[in-house]
């Protein structure tokens, strides 16, 4: 694989950072320049990295650059490259165009915030950080843009500091984020005592023959567990519901949405390159099993929520579980299954980014011009914003693996993959997440969009446009990804799961070609994946899906139905909107509410979901604690299994 010298990668970093230096210096006159200046600047990364699809992606080159010409020196690197591959080049094109829609939707949805010269600075501090951590080559430049991430998404969920719950968010952020980040420096630090580089390439051909002694077992823990806080892995996720919450929705789009594939894409990077983790079931067992539990623990705790984004957020939890689990599958070994199950989590990365950034959207359009997301107060908003429903029923219909949307397609590709590689258990439990997952979206539906409206909300209108167009172009990502898989597959996702595999093209880049040749006595050839073979077209796997989610959604009704009688009962102690009414009584507002839907159901399996919310206590400590746990666990995992 040849390389090439390019400087789009560090045009696309380096313009939101000078951007950002020089909407700082011109203090809070001319926000309207502001505005376009922060356009401009996303336009621009978004240009260059759209200008390297075709050498990485068709060409199959890699994109390099060093910093200040400091060129390796007898193979050895002593400054700091940017090495764009394939996998490198699609998270950076998640990143970009999330972030350019931002950039849009923030025109009119920031309008009625003050001190935007610091909300735009710290949003392309943000952008530029989040594409210069996945086009670096240098494991320490990663922590470096890491922490420029973690510090600008802190201040931007504190944005609206005039609320108590986004100083308490921020708060809870910069303390669990800080701790996920020193963990990641330790084990670059440990790493650097190893191997005395920090170059991925470097690193990754030093350790191939002595992968797993202490210290490095030691590293490899803190890295897992360090990204996993930032890819918001159960029990490091109790941040995100908060941050997300409070942060403006702009920002959520790309905490949640964009954000998260940094925390992912560290972890791959690990695993993948610098530890060769493919083929050692052990490693992949500790993912699929650290993704099947992330995923069903956040779609039971959005089952319970009645905030808007709060239950988006945790909902980013489950579906983060969906990626881990493709990716684990595909750590199983070198087999068409494994490489199926790792194209199923990068297909739920991209597909991720656009379904979750869209729903935040639309929760941001409904608090815009409501001005709350509470979902006990909310209802009816259809009629009034019918635009803003049916992108919504879109967002939710793909999150929820509902054909023929995009989230259909990579859920049915992670279900395949772990059922042909003996995880039948796993497929068993996506399949209740994905069930559980449409029902917390009818709640939503029901209380936002659709039931009573409150008076309150009568002269309700649909959002502006420049909030409506970005959320127009996510529900066609959303659509188009859903409808021409094989298209995406070609061109984006298995170009990064060759780049994934093949490491020779990333090494040689650096020690000169053929050197990786020599020192890989086994490459992984990535399949044509027939997308009949994956299920999607085939009408007899539709019919199973169907009468799988049949049946949950029957077992559901009779669950709530037989618990009417006795919810009637406990609900009229304390709330009159259930008493019977024989004339002449005013009518009041009887919206079913966040609590109200599937009330049955939480009731039927109230310890489990009581013992759920009872450990989020929203203490910061307790929290921390978690994540020492957690440590632990791996720690002593990789210590025995490795």
């Amino acid at each position: 694989m040849n390389s090439f010298v390019s400087n789009l990668p560090i045009i696309a970093i380096i313009t939101p950072f000078a951007v950002a230096f020089i909407i700082g210096l011109t203090g809070q006159k001319n926000i309207t320049i502001k505005r376009v200046l922060s356009f401009v600047a996303t336009l621009v990364s978004l240009i260059a990295v759209i200008l390297l699809l075709k050498p990485i992606m068709v060409d199959k080159l890699i994109a390099t650059y060093w910093m200040g010409s400091w060129k390796p020196v007898e193979g050895w690197a002593i400054g700091i490259g940017l090495e764009v591959d394939a996998l490198s080049l699609f998270v950076g094109l998640i990143i970009a165009v999330t972030c350019f829609l931002s950039s849009i939707y923030s025109i009119r949805y920031m309008e009625r915030d003050s001190s935007l010269e610091k909300y735009y600075t710290l949003f392309l501090l943000l952008t530029g950080s989040m594409l210069g951590f996945v086009f670096t080559g240098d494991l320490f430049n990663m922590y470096v843009m890491l922490e420029i991430m973690t510090f600008a998404a802190v201040a931007l969920t504190s944005f609206r500091n005039n609320l108590y719950k986004s100083i308490e968010a921020g708060f809870k952020y910069i303390v669990i984020g800080s701790l996920g980040s020193s963990l990641i420096l330790l084990g670059t630090v440990l790493l650097y005592a190893q191997v005395n580089t920090l170059n991925l390439a470097q690193i990754s051909a030093v350790l191939y023959n002595n992968k797993f002694n202490p210290v490095t077992i030691m590293a490899l823990a803190f890295l897992l567990t360090g990204y996993a806080v930032k890819a918001f892995l159960v029990p490091c996720h109790t941040w995100p519901p908060d941050a997300h919450m409070s942060a403006p929705s702009s920002i959520s789009m790309l905490l949640s949405g964009v954000m998260s594939k940094t925390g992912v894409y560290g972890l791959i990077r690990v695993l993948y390159m610098i530890f060769h983790a493919t083929g050692k079931p052990s490693l992949a067992t500790l993912i699929i099993i650290w993704g099947t539990i992330t995923m069903l623990v956040g779609v039971s705790m959005a089952l319970v929520q009645t905030d808007f984004k709060r239950l988006l957020a945790f909902h980013s939890v489950s579906q983060l579980g969906y990626i881990m689990v493709g990716l684990g599958i595909g750590l199983v070994s070198t087999n068409e299954i494994a490489v199926l199950g790792s194209l199923g989590g990068l297909y739920h990365m991209l597909n991720h980014a656009s379904f979750k950034c869209l729903l935040f959207l639309t929760a941001g359009a409904v608090l815009y011009t409501t001005g709350t997301t509470d979902l006990n107060k909310l209802g009816g908003l259809g009629k009034k914003m019918p635009m803003t429903t049916v992108l919504f029923m879109i967002g939710a219909f793909s999150i929820s693996g509902i054909p023929p949307f995009n989230g259909f397609v990579s859920k049915w590709i992670i279900y395949q993959a772990t059922y042909e590689a003996g995880y039948y258990w796993v497929t068993i439990i996506a399949l209740i997440v994905s069930v559980m997952t449409l029902a917390s979206f009818v709640k939503v539906g029901q209380s936002v969009f659709f039931g009573q409206r409150h008076r309150d909300f009568d002269n309700v209108k649909e959002a502006p446009w420049l909030m409506r167009i970005p959320m127009m172009i996510l529900a066609l990502i959303c659509t188009i990804s859903g409808v021409f898989p094989g298209f995406i597959s070609k061109y984006l996702l298995e170009p990064a799961a060759y780049a994934m595999y093949n490491l020779g093209g990333y090494i040689d880049v650096m020690f000169g070609s053929g050197f990786a040749e020599k020192m890989f006595k086994d490459t992984v050839k990535i399949p044509q994946i027939n997308y009949s073979y994956a299920g999607y077209w085939k009408p007899e796997s539709w019919l199973v899906l169907f009468v799988v989610i049949l049946i949950a959604f029957l077992i559901i009704v009779t669950i709530n139905l037989s618990s009417m009688g006795r919810r009637s009962v406990e609900q009229s102690i304390s709330n009159t909107k259930y008493d019977n009414f024989t004339g002449g009584e005013e009518e009041e507002y009887t919206q079913v509410g966040g609590h109200d839907l599937f009330w049955g159901m939480k009731y039927q399996f109230r310890t489990y979901f009581d013992t759920l919310q009872k450990a989020h206590s929203g203490v910061v400590n307790d929290y921390v604690l978690w994540v020492i746990a957690c440590l632990t666990v791996v720690i002593i995992y990789c210590f025995i299994l490795l």
